[in-house]
């Protein structure tokens, strides 16, 4: 019975890969929507720094963050998804990782990368797990081994993607989002309350960030709605 439970945990922890999943899904194309107008947010280049982050816990930037990794990994461009959240972490559930090496133990030089990057089953996308949970992610995200460690895999990689922990709850996101060329709030539609969406636009706002904006999860479309209207799927 206990391992039964355990199943159940993991897979509730666990991201869902919608995009690899259930390609031609409503909800697929809408995130390939959200990849064509990121790559556009920089007309003179292209993006090399994401943050993904939200206002409050459970709004789905991890799902957000995950889905996207895939989708421009699948675009061509060598991509690495760093679980910044080294609070509250996920991904290494969504793909399957184990988690006993990852960010915090190369931010406290305990690894090096190419101990610490791993492969996943989707071609051009490596991940960096959280690691084992620091006592002080905001010092060591802050710390000058970040800087240098965005620098290293700036070599290596044409997109390093962060999913980062909800700016009103921790310090995190801003600290990263400040390192980041580009931020975007992740808002759930029908619990994230206008006053936090705008409290967490004023954060990152402070420390710097670029907002290239948002995207709006758990959405739901009409059946009326032109995609449908236009497709004619019943998805």
């Amino acid at each position: 019975m206990a391992k039964k439970k355990k199943t159940n945990s993991l897979k509730d922890v666990a991201r869902k890969l919608v995009v690899i999943t259930n390609p031609k899904s409503v909800v697929s194309e809408q995130f390939r929507t959200a990849r064509t107008n990121i790559n556009f947010s920089k007309p003179d280049g292209e993006l090399s720094t994401l943050l993904i982050t939200s206002s409050l816990q459970a709004e789905g930037k991890s799902t957000v963050s995950a889905n996207l990794a895939c989708l421009f990994a699948q675009e061509g461009k060598k991509v690495v998804l760093i679980d910044a959240d080294m609070r509250k972490p996920t991904v290494h559930y969504t793909f399957h990782l184990t988690n006993t090496i990852g960010l915090s133990n190369l931010l406290t030089k305990k690894t090096d990368v190419m101990e610490a990057v791993k492969e996943t089953d989707i071609e051009n996308l490596k991940i960096i797990t959280s690691g084992p949970i620091p006592p002080n992610p905001a010092d060591l995200l802050s710390a000058k081994s970040m800087d240098e460690l965005i620098e290293q895999l700036k070599t290596e990689f044409d997109l390093i993607l962060f999913d980062a922990p909800p700016v009103l709850s921790v310090t995190d996101a801003q600290i990263l989002a400040n390192k980041s060329e580009g931020t975007i709030l992740v808002i759930s539609a029908g619990s994230t309350d206008k006053d936090s969406a705008l409290k967490a636009k004023e954060l990152l706002l402070a420390s710097k960030a670029k907002i290239i904006g948002t995207v709006m999860n758990n959405f739901k479309l009409e059946k009326d709605h032109y995609y449908y209207q236009y497709y004619g799927t019943n998805e």
